[in-house]
């Protein structure tokens, strides 16, 4: 019965309103005869993309179809303005055209191939940056609202590629006062443009001011981040659409960011007072995100609705990235990575969210690497309901993770309600934390995700917190009796061990409450400069900690508040710990770009807890273009593979290198 129900639902779709209209030949979308029957798909239509055929969307229609189901490939034009609104947008391996079931999971089996293909862009012809290309989720009666409207790959491919830009957030370059109308940027600018839609971040924690409360209810009650509208670029010079209504100050290291919101790639909801849309990609699928703007998404209080969310694909998607992408008024996180492994995400904005921002999901995370970011104004949600990790809050982390084994490099968080950065792993009777954790080798193993140390954890920033600026393992120092059940929260006194202790390189806090509060057993910190704080290390557990380039000024309350033992000394640095390298460093590819000549230009990203030897592709050498080939790039000769792996300077080379196809 349930085979024959499955069958009838593969057959005929799960709702009668809607006529079915099929592709019959590849051509333009707006073109009759591309579509049998000889009509171009119709307000409400549902619209399928058959198998082995090629539709180019070509049009700007602001009529709502209900549903796009691509078997097929729908590529949008490069060269001119389109819109497509749409209640469901399914990338697909099959020809179904139900509603239900697009939540795919990993239960559709694949043939190790992909089979459709939405292409919004690529990597070699993104969207030209005359033009914008915009999709629209749009809510139909009858829709479940828990899952639509929604834009999902269900192991297909899924390209998302605006105009570039070289930076998408940079920071002031001289402070802008009040009543300014102009901007100094620390470095020119390109691709931004009059019209784009600015944050100017805020500079100021609002505590400062005696007569408001420490703690605000949330980052945006009273803040002094404020958005502006580009009237001009000019380098690095930007005049704005009105005068600021704040001063924002540059004070040495101590300086506020300015990021651009606006891409000429776009997604958002329709009508997100009524229903938010999201966007999924299942396991087997593939494609990437480069410059492209999601706003208004995320369902509030729904789990897994997400406005950029990796669902379980594992390492079935190593090669994906998320760069130069705008996130903002999330009802919902901005990217989650959920049961993912390398991933990267790169020089993104996210910008007001409901919940934490950039957010690994569910504790078995690894070798992703987010680098470059910019989180503002995570607010405090609620817990979702069924969520995976119960401990965890959703209380508005820029960044919040379980599993530290992964990379954080020159991200900045600002503004947001409770934490900056948030590393939290709470173990309960009812819930344990050693899980089933993905190994170098590509097998698994049950491990306390607690004892994983970061693969790096280097260059990252917090300021402008009212709250946390980076709570490091939560409040609880020692491991907990069943009496003690939720008396406290954190890791409860484990952590790695002293050849792999947790390493924070270069940290910088300023304008917080709590700089730092260091919970778990062996810490290595390498350089930390903290200001314009009332507390700089707080509630620090110093269990085989070692300190060093510690700079700590105006802290006004405490610089080391209540310690568990005595701060380390500089001079016994490492001290108690004797750290070993390991690990390999893992490489991802993230950018295949064929030339005119034939060649390819190949670039990519290698993370290690050390330092880099060198990086090889196809057995040549790459050339590093960020520190520690943190980004790398190499021209080859035209190839149907490419095969990258890299090598430390302690000799440990990768076990799994990673293996694409060079196709476009």
């Amino acid at each position: 019965m349930r085979l024959a129900l499955i069958l009838l639902s593969l057959a005929t779709p799960c709702f009668s309103a809607a006529p079915l209209v099929r592709s019959a030949k590849s051509g333009p979308w707006s073109d009759n005869g591309t579509w049998e029957g000889g009509a171009v798909p119709s307000a409400g239509s549902a619209v399928l993309v058959r198998a082995g055929h090629t539709i180019t969307y070509d049009v700007v229609a602001k009529e709502a179809v209900r549903s796009v189901h691509i078997a097929g490939t729908l590529t949008f034009a490069t060269d001119r303005d389109t819109r497509l609104d749409a209640g469901l947008i399914r990338v697909q391996q099959d020809e179904d055209v139900s509603e239900e079931g697009f939540d795919c999971d990993a239960h559709i089996p694949s043939d190790g191939t992909t089979h459709g293909a939405l292409l919004v862009g690529t990597a070699d012809a993104p969207i030209d940056a005359k033009h914008t290309a915009l999709i629209r989720l749009v809510m139909f009666d009858g829709m479940d609202p828990q899952s639509l409207p929604a834009l999902v790959d269900c192991g297909g491919r899924m390209e998302f590629h605006g105009a570039e830009m070289n930076r998408t957030w940079v920071k002031l370059d001289a402070s802008a006062k009040k009543g300014d109308t102009t901007l100094t940027l620390a470095e020119p600018v390109t691709g931004w443009k009059a019209g784009d839609k600015l944050v100017v971040v805020s500079t100021n924690r609002q505590s400062k001011h005696p007569d408001k409360k420490t703690f605000r209810d949330h980052a945006h009650d009273l803040t002094e981040t404020e958005e502006r509208i580009v009237r001009d670029v000019k380098g690095a010079q930007l005049t704005l659409d009105a005068p600021l209504n704040f001063t924002h100050i540059v004070e040495g290291r101590y300086r506020g960011e300015v990021a651009n919101l606006s891409r000429n790639v776009i997604i958002e909801s329709a009508d997100p007072a009524k229903a938010r849309g999201h966007t999924m990609f299942h396991r087997g699928s593939s494609g990437a995100i480069h410059y492209a703007e999601f706003r208004h998404l995320g369902k509030e209080g729904v789990l897994g609705r997400y406005s950029i969310h990796f669902h379980l694909v594992r390492d079935s998607m190593r090669g994906a990235s998320v760069i130069g992408a705008s996130i903002w008024d999330s009802g919902n996180r901005w990217i989650t990575i959920h049961g993912t492994d390398y991933l990267v995400v790169r020089d993104c904005v996210g910008y007001k969210s409901v919940g934490h921002g950039f957010f690994l999901e569910d504790g078995t995370e690894v070798y992703n690497v987010l680098d470059r970011n910019l989180a503002i104004q995570a607010e405090g949600g609620k817990p979702l309901p069924n969520q995976v990790l119960p401990f965890d809050h959703n209380d508005g982390a820029g960044f919040w993770w379980a599993n530290s084994l992964n990379t954080f490099t020159r991200n900045v968080a600002a503004d947001c309600d409770e934490y900056g950065y948030r590393f939290d792993a709470v173990q309960t009777p009812e819930f344990s934390l050693t899980l089933n954790v993905p190994q170098p080798d590509g097998s698994r193993r049950a491990t306390d995700i607690r004892t994983l140390p970061f693969v790096r954890f280097e260059g990252n920033e917090s300021h402008t917190q009212r709250r946390h600026a980076f709570n490091f393992g939560g409040f609880s120092p020692l491991a907990r009796s069943a009496q003690d059940k939720g008396k406290n929260e954190g890791v409860a006194g484990v952590g790695p061990d002293e050849h792999h202790p947790f390493v924070i390189r270069d940290y910088l806090a300023w304008d917080v409450h709590w700089a730092l509060h260091p919970r778990p057993p062996c810490v290595m910190l390498d350089g930390m400069e903290a200001a314009h704080s009332h507390y700089a290390l707080w509630f620090a557990n110093y269990d085989r900690h070692a300190y060093r380039g510690l700079k700590l000024t105006d802290i006004t309350v405490n610089p080391d508040f209540q310690p568990i033992g005595s701060q380390p000394k500089t001079s016994e640095y490492p001290g108690e710990l004797q750290p070993m390298d390991d690990l390999a460093p893992q490489t991802i590819i993230t950018h295949v770009l064929h030339q005119n000549d034939g060649s390819l230009l190949v670039r990519g990203t290698t993370a290690d807890n050390g330092e880099v030897k060198q990086v090889l592709v196809n057995g040549e050498k790459a050339r590093s273009t960020a520190p520690n080939f943190a980004q790398w790039e190499i021209k080859l000769p035209n190839a149907t593979k490419l095969i990258a792996s890299a090598e430390d300077a302690t000799g440990n080379k990768e076990v799994r290198p990673q293996e694409r196809s060079a196709a476009r």
